[in-house]
């Protein structure tokens, strides 16, 4: 991965500083499986608008199985648009941006 911004020595600073405040994967951890965390991920892409060397808050750490997940569902044409799979011990998914989130959401009729 040697395109701008991940080649930086901004990036890689931000990576490690992400790394150490979460040194878990973000969405293993709402399924209660503790994994460690290999990869940091843009919350919100940089083809999306993002910014490229946002605070910790807009980044997440994650193992590489969910950031292969995450990728192919929401940064890949055709993807499902839901980053994460399963729900958390609330019952609720554990994607904040699954529609069933959503204000108001009412589920189909079969």
């Amino acid at each position: 991965m040697a395109e701008w911004p991940y080649s930086t020595a901004a990036w890689q600073r931000l990576r490690a500083a992400k790394l150490a405040e979460s040194p878990l994967c973000e969405p293993c951890d709402r399924l209660g499986r503790l994994t460690p965390a290999q990869h940091v991920d843009h919350i919100r892409s940089i083809a999306s608008g993002g910014d490229a060397f946002p605070a910790l808050d807009g980044l997440m750490a994650m193992c590489p199985a969910c950031h292969s997940v995450k990728t192919a569902a929401v940064d890949r044409k055709g993807g499902s648009g839901i980053r994460f799979k399963g729900v958390g011990l609330d019952g609720l998914p554990i994607d904040p941006d699954h529609p069933f989130m959503a204000e108001g959401y009412t589920p189909s009729d079969p």
